[in-house]
């Protein structure tokens, strides 16, 4: 199952700057380190974040402090009810001193592009990402250009407010590797907010480079997998296909985001090879947000984060005699 060994050292250097990242961005971002591990695991595993939350809460700081780390060109993007896709993906305009047309590169053409208020967009507007959060390129009146690496979509939106919103469509949620819930901070982590405030707003520094980046990627292929674990995977896919309270289950595509996701904890966390607590600690991040509910689930009450947390108690993680 291992694509190549990588060596101990690899490893350990990679787990450093693991830490180093999460370390940076912690001294902005106030709030649990599990937010801005997930954001590298992510990052890492070459998938996108999608944050939840209500205005205020710091989702916005939180990206721009993960981008600052990273060393890597980042553009946002205010997602309004009269965005067109052009304003996304740039277009050609004519130059007048030798009558040719130019690209003009829209946002999308940077490394870390922050989609703010995502669902403020129309789907028509919001399907400019499709290409780009997938195959790593944009089509602009039928040329094709790649976008650079590494690349990475961090989309937010505010899951209270219904009014001027358009819901994202089941085949763009399913592009974001993981949803981050962004709650209210505690007590103590808010009161922490005022003080770093009364004076300077603290930055994050820089600690890796793109070239880094696209390294600590590569390794992540290089993680061992046991055949326990892709089944294990499996099992919980299929789990969820199999619920009369899901209208539609976890998809392939979700099944190999986990195991990509479970690989990046694992090496962030100085390990050569995956364990099922790494697919446990994902799971509902990785899955929670591409269930489709059944009407009476809806209903009832049911949360997407339940099932997955059922299915986690359910399914084992050794495989099962025949």
């Amino acid at each position: 199952m291992r694509v190549h060994a990588i060596a101990a050292s690899e490893v350990a250097w990679a787990a450093e700057r693991a830490r180093a990242v999460v370390d940076e961005v912690q001294a902005v971002y106030v709030g649990p380190r599990e937010v801005p591990e997930l954001l590298l695991v992510a990052l890492l595993a070459g998938g996108h974040v999608l944050l939840e939350g209500v205005p205020g809460v710091a989702k916005t700081t939180l990206v721009k402090a993960f981008a600052a780390t990273l060393g890597c060109s980042f553009r946002r993007i205010q997602f309004t009810p009269d965005l067109m896709p052009a304003d996304i993906t740039g277009t050609y305009v004519l130059s007048p001193r030798d009558g040719t047309f130019r690209l003009h590169e829209g946002p999308i053409f940077a490394q870390v592009v922050l989609g703010d208020e995502i669902n403020r967009a129309p789907a028509k507007t919001q399907s400019a990402l499709l290409e780009a959060m997938q195959e790593r390129q944009v089509t602009i009146e039928g040329q094709t250009r790649p976008l650079p690496e590494p690349f990475l979509v961090l989309a937010t939106q505010n899951p209270v407010e219904q009014a001027g919103t358009y819901p994202l469509p089941e085949a763009q949620i399913d592009r974001f590797l993981v949803r981050v819930l962004v709650g209210y901070p505690s007590e103590r982590d808010e009161r922490g907010i005022l003080e770093r405030f009364l004076g300077e707003p603290p930055r994050a520094r820089q600690v890796l480079d793109p070239e880094e980046v696209v390294r600590m990627q590569a390794l992540v292929r290089g993680v061992h997998v046991e055949s326990e674990i892709l089944d294990y995977v499996v099992r919980l896919a299929a789990w969820t296909r199999r619920q009369p309270r899901v209208l539609l289950g976890a998809s392939p595509r979700a099944s190999l985001g986990l195991l990509s996701a479970a690989r990046a904890r694992a090496l962030c966390s100085g390990r050569q090879y995956a364990l099922p607590d790494d697919v446990k600690a994902l799971a509902v991040p990785v899955l929670a947000h591409r269930l489709v509910l059944a009407p009476d689930a809806e209903m009832e009450g049911t949360r997407p984060e339940a099932l997955v947390a059922q299915a986690l108690g359910e399914v084992g993680h050794r495989r099962e005699p025949r």
